[in-house]
């Protein structure tokens, strides 16, 4: 096992991977910015190494600074966590290359799926059930609309490059299409300097489901259970819940065997997660794999007692999957909501400003992973989550009941600073979700509802 893990992200995500390294008596080294000088990790981690300034590009995602970093600490793996670098081949390759382990796939694997035309292909040849869709590397108007109108209304384009929910927009109809293929494409080449997109039929009305897998490098790949992601804004999610209610007999089992099927064909390793849409037809479709640890991990946690993260840094280290632990049966129903500095009634605007009262939520089977507390300033330059409110029960309405009741008792207050609290407990509440009829789709109607109540 590692003597010492540089861990190149900030926030929640930072601290709950030094945790599971101190329970390993793995010695940890944290990155900041200027920005997160004071943050909660730089105080719980052995060590820490100032790598730039707030703005992310000149910091966490400045490559040759986190290496640096590692090599001068004497590290021997660095875990990505999820966001910034956890995805990027190049990375996982410097690593290499600098005699340190990244903690994830292997940097080929990460290349053909950082593609999504190109992970799309290798899962139809797996037999994975996909949607109408193609890429185009240097996209030009008139390429999308012949594609377009090769794929059907409505689509949806994506960066090819992309992931966590942005450069994605959605086209209805034709008059609709030059608009977004201009933003979308701005998009990919800012946020991750690839203007290649991706087009693909898009389901209306559809839920948004994702099974967990583990793969080492003896052979071994298993699937930890289904999660339901399907309440979201803006395609970046709010809300997840394991396993995820409502599925026809037999659905949960196929995309597990099929995300099986489908890592055995990447040449995964590590902890990955297989995207799926269940349309209005009750079939299943393929949308996509994230190689990396998910923000919404926790709930399979609960339902299985497994810690992902020791998984990931035990199959890093060249160990084999603990079968055994893996097969326990899972056990009851864990939901995760996402308390953003967020303002719903403004369109989920980012809320930056000081945290003068932070008091999590507590009582019985409630997990809070945060790296906030009072006196945290919330700054503007990075990702809103503030903390992550996870619960168990034996059944789904004592799920529902146990979060709404955390999120009532959660305590957040500073100028200026709003949270996803009140409207997550509005989710919880509402009768499409109570009885695990929810789309992706709810986001949008809660709010066209609040909108003509108002009105």
């Amino acid at each position: 096992m590692f003597g010492k893990v540089l861990i190149a992200n900030r926030g929640e995500i930072a601290l709950r991977v030094a945790r599971t390294c101190r329970e390993m008596g793995i010695k940890t080294v944290a990155v900041y910015s200027t920005a997160d000088r004071d943050s909660a990790v730089v105080r719980a981690a052995d060590q820490a190494i100032h790598i730039g300034p707030a703005a992310a590009k000149h910091s966490y995602l400045n490559a040759p600074a986190v290496i640096e970093a590692a090599l001068q600490a004497g590290a021997e793996a660095i875990h990505p966590g999820y966001g910034f670098l956890s995805e990027d081949a190049d990375f996982a390759e410097i690593c290499r290359r600098s005699g340190l382990v990244f903690i994830g796939p292997p940097p080929e694997v990460l290349h053909r799926m950082a593609d999504k035309a190109s992970a799309r292909t290798m899962m139809q040849e797996a037999g994975l059930p996909v949607l109408p869709g193609g890429r185009i590397s240097r996209p030009t108007a008139q390429d999308v609309r012949a594609l377009a109108d090769e794929v059907g209304y409505p689509l949806i384009i994506k960066a090819s490059a992309g992931g966590g929910g942005r450069g994605m927009a959605v086209v209805r109809h034709p008059g609709e299409l030059l608009a977004a293929y201009r933003s979308t494409r701005a998009t990919a080449m800012a946020v991750f300097g690839d203007g290649g997109l991706y087009i693909e039929r898009y389901l209306e009305g559809a839920r948004h489901i994702e099974v967990q897998v583990l793969c080492d490098d003896h052979g071994n790949t298993v699937a930890l259970g289904d999660r339901d992601c399907s309440v979201q804004r803006r395609h970046q999610k709010l809300l997840e819940e394991a396993p995820a209610g409502g599925l026809p007999d037999g659905m949960a089992q196929e995309m597990a065997d099929s995300a099986v099927r489908g890592a055995r064909a990447t040449g995964f390793r590590g902890a990955g997660t297989f995207e799926f849409l269940v349309g209005a037809d009750r079939r299943f479709t393929f949308m996509e794999i994230n190689c990396r640890i998910q923000v919404e991990h926790p709930v399979t946690e609960a339902i299985t007692g497994l810690d992902i993260v020791r998984e990931q840094l035990r199959v890093a280290a060249g160990l084999p999957l603990d079968l055994d632990a893996l097969s326990l049966p899972r056990r009851g129903v864990a939901l995760e909501a996402r308390l953003n500095a967020e303002d719903p009634d403004r369109g989920f605007a980012p809320t930056a400003g000081l945290l003068t009262e932070f008091v999590p939520a507590g009582g019985p089977f409630t997990r809070v992973d945060s790296h906030a507390y009072p006196g945290y300033r919330v700054a503007p330059d990075y990702d809103s989550l503030l903390a992550k409110v996870v619960v168990w029960a034996p059944d789904r309405e004592q799920a529902i009941a146990r979060l709404d009741r955390a999120l009532e008792e959660f305590r957040v207050d500073g100028p200026g600073v709003r949270t996803t609290g009140d409207f997550l407990r509005q989710v919880l509440r509402d009768p499409r979700f109570q009885a695990a009829r929810h789309t992706t789709a709810l986001v949008a109607e809660l709010l066209a509802e609040r909108t003509d109540t108002a009105t």
